[in-house]
């Protein structure tokens, strides 16, 4: 699990890994995310876009950037909180999330959220 608090945003992530989508013969690893992203400060902003970097064992680099998460936009005023579940694979048992939520205050004031770093390995690797 990996918290980061940017701005009064507070962005919690937690992984885990899916076995029956993923391929040990194929080098297709599985995995589903949690995001919670808390408005913990005082002002509203709305979540406009996202980037993720995804990085495997062997250092190969994914990028995803877009708008929104889930085809979703949420506006969070203080004190409210938005959770999905999205998912990504990888070529190696292993690897690291991290990245950063593009998000607008109701002022028109751009900043980005901080998603922090978080590993993406199976149960009997995290040991």
């Amino acid at each position: 699990m990996s918290s980061a608090l940017t701005r009064g945003i507070l962005v919690t992530v937690d992984s885990v890994f899916i076995p029956e989508h993923s391929s040990t013969a194929e080098q297709r690893y599985a995995f589903a995310y949690t995001v919670t992203i808390a408005n913990q400060g005082n002002e509203t902003a709305q979540l406009r876009s996202r980037h993720w970097i995804i990085t495997d064992a062997e250092g190969v680099i994914q990028e995803v950037q877009g708008e929104g998460v889930v085809g979703a936009q949420p506006v969070l005023r203080p004190g409210e909180e938005f959770e999905y579940t999205s998912w990504c694979t990888i070529a190696t048992p292993s690897g690291l999330m991290r990245g950063t939520y593009q998000m607008v205050t109701s002022d028109g004031d751009g900043f980005d959220a901080q998603i922090a770093p978080f590993r993406l390995a199976p149960p009997q690797l995290l040991n």
